[in-house]
């Protein structure tokens, strides 16, 4: 059965074959801006709230002459100072009139202007401009959009029969996601997702909770007179640098060395597919003058493991779980288990190039956490209500811009943050930031930048630098030096390390570029060979990747890329990596087929030398795995278009791995060498 379902993808394959090699919605640009700011790569995050995002500006250009900060912010791309300068050339020159009139403003290069201008011009239609209910209905924009994917190999979870009594997958091996999106202008949007994952029921009957596993909802509304923002349903939140409340999409260190200024972007409806870090209820943001005012409240049900606590027979939260996974008895028990109230606010005070802002908010859950007995876990929190708060502000003077936050957790710790980024000439920019994360420092929602994952137990200073002396030629390069005054789970002993990146970029004309990257981290950890007592061991981990990115004709473009990975403890041999791939790309202007494919060879010595890459999917997916062992992958996209507002994905991959009997482990394990993953996706506009 096997056999013959993936004859069937490599026919359609190849009976399309004069015109399935690209794809027009995953196009280059917003792949690049995705590579650059995407930090930490794993493949368990969804960062598809991202290509939403940037997918729907480059169909509902921003209307730069009538924008806002916050609007721009959400390109990502642009730093402060950039977006600081369009301001202030606009208040100064008036409206501007001709898309090369960008040119002429300070701190704005060529790719910052071209990724710009993919995403806004300078007379979209925007607001409530002469609005009716009637022109709600028929201006309004509807896209509905399913997606169905399944390995097409049998995982060991759906092969253990119910009477054995073990632990197995009781759904059935499909993935499906459906999403619905209404909009009107960029000022009325409603969002529906429904998901179920892989092993997962269609229909879930537990803990209080009947529909599908995953129903996420929001309506969201802009610029109602003092109302600038409404949202009801699923929503998240974003203030200051991530500290004291930051909920939803986070970026940390990556090869956009500005992207550690966090933008603060405020109320946000939350339409990403993530089963955890957004809030559920209803929050708004209100206009007096210089004042904006957003009050929030929430109350969800999470997911948790829980354990007796014998003292007081009652049971306490071990964890908060983000999987968002329910395929077993054990993963449906903790579904949806703890109950949790939010609620707060914010103000910000905003005058010219000054923005102050307070945040505070209560949280409170149906049971005490229960702090771990290792002793790293003696800081953690416990009990069941914590209350945040936190002040960040913002300010450019002449060529730099100011940012910072402080946050404290009342009765534990405080996090700190200082930085700014500076414009030292036309070709040279600079980033500094300081950062102080206290080891009893505590938030539900904090994604402060930093080596961990979370604002906790850190002190750091990251300098980075970015130097384009022409259109044709930029140098980015930053190192963090970090150490943790605290232990931490694998490392029994204060510890500290560094991390460094350099990426060189040559674009010799609109159609070519050539990158070449090198980073090094060495940090300590527990050493492997345990003696009386754990020591540390410094972990050397680099990575090297050259890229080349090259337009044939109109039609073909290709891509190149090949990574090494080098890794060592000082105990230890050392280890490597090596990944290669070719994208071949096809963009015919007329036909409605579109496409593209890739093939990749990879060599690893295990985990410690896996390596990431961002792949193609179908519109709005995402995908990063991470390479290990060795074996080949390819797969495809093929799109096409039915009728106008009707098009069709299909995705298909096959890997191959060497040396082995088996893929995957525990009850994602696969008998044999090779996976395979097909997926269909329908789009219907209307």
């Amino acid at each position: 059965m096997n056999f013959r379902v993936r004859l069937f993808f490599i026919l359609l394959i190849l009976g399309c074959a004069d015109s399935v090699f690209a794809q027009q919605d995953n196009d280059p640009i917003i792949e690049e801006i995705i590579e650059s700011v995407v930090a930490n790569q794993t493949d368990d995050y969804d960062y598809t709230e991202l290509v939403e995002r940037l997918n729907y500006y480059k169909k509902n250009k921003i209307n730069l002459n009538k924008t806002n900060k916050e609007q721009l912010q959400e390109l990502v791309f642009l730093n402060p100072l950039q977006i600081n300068a369009i301001f202030e050339h606009i208040v100064t020159n008036g409206k501007l009139i001709s898309d090369l009139e960008l040119q002429s403003i300070r701190g704005l290069d060529l790719e910052a202007i071209r990724n710009l201008l993919y995403f806004a011009d300078i007379s979209a239609p925007t607001g409530f401009e002469n609005f009716s209910f009637k022109k709600l209905f028929t201006d309004g924009e509807n896209d509905l959009l399913i997606r169905y994917s399944r390995y097409l190999e049998k995982q060991k979870g759906f092969s253990i029969p119910a009477s054995s009594g073990k632990s197995r997958y009781l759904g059935t091996p499909e993935r499906v996601f459906t999403r619905y999106r209404f909009s009107f202008s960029n000022n009325i949007q409603f969002s529906l997702n429904l998901e179920k994952d892989a092993g997962e029921k269609y229909w879930n009957n537990t803990n209080d909770q009947t529909g599908p596993d995953f129903l996420s909802s929001s309506l969201y509304v802009k610029d109602i007179k003092r109302l600038k923002k409404i949202a009801l349903g699923d929503y998240s939140l974003q203030f200051g640098q991530g500290l004291t409340l930051w909920s939803g999409l986070g970026f940390g260190k990556g090869a956009d060395i500005f992207a550690v200024a966090k933008q603060n972007l405020g109320l946000k409806p939350y339409t990403s597919v993530n089963e955890f870090s957004y809030f559920r209820g209803a929050a708004t943001q209100i206009n007096f003058g210089r004042f904006d005012f957003t009050p929030f409240i929430s109350y969800n049900k999470l997911d948790a493991g829980v354990a007796l606590n014998p003292l007081t027979n009652l049971e306490d939260i071990s964890s908060l779980q983000q999987s968002g996974l329910h395929r077993t008895e054990n993963e449906l028990k903790n579904r949806r288990r703890v109950g949790q109230l939010v609620f707060g606010g914010n103000v910000q005070y905003n005058y010219q190039k000054l923005s102050l802002g307070l945040t505070a908010y209560h949280s409170k859950y149906e049971q005490n956490f229960a702090p771990g007995n290792a002793l790293y876990n003696k800081f953690d929190f416990s009990g069941n209500q914590l209350t945040n708060v936190g002040f960040n502000y913002s300010y450019t003077l002449n060529n730099t811009y100011f940012f910072g936050e402080v946050a404290h957790s009342l009765n534990y710790g405080f996090a700190y943050i200082n930085g700014l980024i500076t414009s030292l000439s036309p070709i040279v920019s600079a980033v500094l930031f300081h950062r102080n994360y206290q080891k009893d420092y505590y938030s539900f929602y904090n994604q402060g930048i930093g080596e961990s994952s979370t604002a906790v137990n850190e002190k750091g200073f990251y300098a980075g630098v970015q130097i384009k002396p022409n259109r044709k030629f930029g140098i980015d390069f930053y190192t963090d030096l970090f150490k943790f005054p605290w232990l931490k789970f694998g490392v029994d002993a204060p510890s500290s390390g560094y991390d460094i990146l350099g990426q060189f970029n040559y674009t010799p004309n609109k159609t070519t570029r050539f990158t070449l990257r090198y980073q090094f981290q060495n940090k300590q950890k527990n050493a492997p060979e345990k003696l009386f007592t754990n020591i540390l061991d410094f972990e050397k981990k680099s990575n090297y990747r050259a890229e080349v990115q090259y337009q044939v004709n109109s039609i073909f473009s290709l891509r190149n890329r090949l990574e090494i990975v080098q890794y060592n403890q000082e105990s230890t041999t050392t280890k490597f990596g090596f990944l290669a791939y070719q994208d071949v790309n096809y963009s015919p202007l007329s036909s409605r087929w579109s496409g593209n494919m890739r093939f990749t060879l990879f060599d690893t010595d295990g985990f410690d030398t896996r390596i990431y890459t961002y792949e193609n999917d179908v519109l709005y997916g995402f995908s990063i795995p991470g390479f290990q062992n060795q074996g080949i992958k390819f797969y495809t996209n093929v799109r096409y278009n039915v009728k106008r507002g009707v098009d069709l994905w299909v995705k298909y991959s096959y890997t191959k791995f060497n040396g082995v009997i088996t893929v995957g482990s525990g009850l994602d394990e696969i008998q044999g060498n090779n996976r395979s993953e097909a997926k269909v996706q329908l789009r219907v506009q209307f």
